[in-house]
């Protein structure tokens, strides 16, 4: 994109920001937000008061929730030893998971719902 083409785009974004300012500025709800805050503040200035000091006043117990992250996690349950015995061979395999070379050379080979038969455990 060209330097010219990028300003040029660059300020219909900000007239467009500028109008929606202009529109925000004459909304009656603004108004009294910002009139509020005004409010607020000088009031919080004239007794030496900071947010945090009303927010402790309304809610004591917001300062000593925990964090969300500071929460440990839940361990999870231990996945269980499942042993198998190809009967043709007599070699045992014992896993925890479904991705042991051999237990998927053996479903492969003899298919998953045989060797599932040869579970023992």
């Amino acid at each position: 994109m060209s330097r010219l083409a990028e300003y040029r785009k660059l300020e219909q974004q900000l007239a467009s920001q500028l109008a929606e300012l202009e529109s925000m500025k004459s909304d009656s709800g603004l108004k009294k937000e910002m009139e509020f805050e005004s409010k607020l503040r000088a009031l919080l200035g004239k007794y030496g008061f900071s947010l945090k000091n009303v927010i402790s006043i309304l809610d004591p117990e917001a300062g000593r929730r925990i964090p969300v992250a500071a929460v440990p996690k839940v361990a999870r349950k231990a996945r269980d030893v499942k042993i198998y015995k190809n009967p043709n061979s007599g070699e045992l395999i014992e896993t925890k998971g479904g991705n042991h070379r051999q237990l998927k050379e053996w479903k492969n080979e003899f298919g998953a719902d045989v060797v599932e038969s040869w579970r023992t455990q």
